[in-house]
């Protein structure tokens, strides 16, 4: 793992991709004060930022399956849909609101359109979708963002089990009817169909601030 983060910390310092935005000048001077305070490295914040990654998107993933699982249960399959089309993004937000970072799903075979990648998002989904063509491993990647004030930590997607096919599998087979209507329904412009098992699905995405790494170390 510490060689892992090594490499990635000279690649973040050689190849930082900000978004051009200006540092906000206490963020800066909150963030070094509180490094030196902790005698802390950038390799080690990194690395705890990592460890942010992959638990808060463990998180997001177990609160979206479990509701979802409780809605088919409740609702059947349409209803999950529906159920999903309302309260998805929300259980996004309150996942990330105790550490104060942004998640979100982004896939260029989105079903919802605020799933669409951003310019920078679509460099790591490009890079998964290689991955995944050529049969290399998927691993989460952290990069530095908005001047070294925030990580953009990515982690693929894929369809895990048969259970997702009903409603992201193919038309006619593993998708019924009724489904099928309500997707239309719901989201007209969907490209989130003729999945199989094992598939890329898209990535997570999460925006996590420095300053809110430093502060829980």
């Amino acid at each position: 793992m510490k060689k892992i983060v090594s490499i990635i910390t000279v690649s973040l310092i050689l190849t930082a991709c900000g978004s051009g935005e200006r540092v906000s000048k206490d963020v800066f001077e909150e963030v070094n004060e509180a490094m030196e305070i902790k005698k802390l490295s950038e390799a080690e914040i990194i690395e705890a930022a990592i460890v942010w990654g992959d638990s808060i998107s463990m998180e997001a993933q177990k609160q979206l399956v479990g509701q979802l699982q409780q809605a088919i249960s409740e609702k059947g399959i349409p209803g999950a849909i529906e159920f999903c089309n309302v309260q998805a993004l929300p259980i996004l937000e309150e996942v990330g609101r105790p550490y104060g970072v942004e998640i979100r799903r982004a896939s260029n075979r989105y079903r919802n359109p605020a799933d669409q990648p951003t310019d920078m998002e679509l460099r790591y989904l490009e890079t998964y979708e290689y991955d995944v063509e050529n049969g290399n491993p998927l691993s989460p990647n952290i990069q530095k963002i908005n001047e070294g004030e925030e990580f953009l930590y990515t982690k693929a997607i894929v369809i895990p089990g048969g259970l997702c096919l009903n409603c992201h599998g193919n038309p006619g087979t593993e998708i019924n009817e009724e489904t099928l209507q309500k997707l239309n329904e719901l989201y007209p412009e969907d490209k989130a169909t003729g999945h199989k098992v094992g598939d890329l699905r898209g990535m997570w995405s999460i925006k996590i601030p420095k300053k809110e790494v430093v502060k829980r170390m």
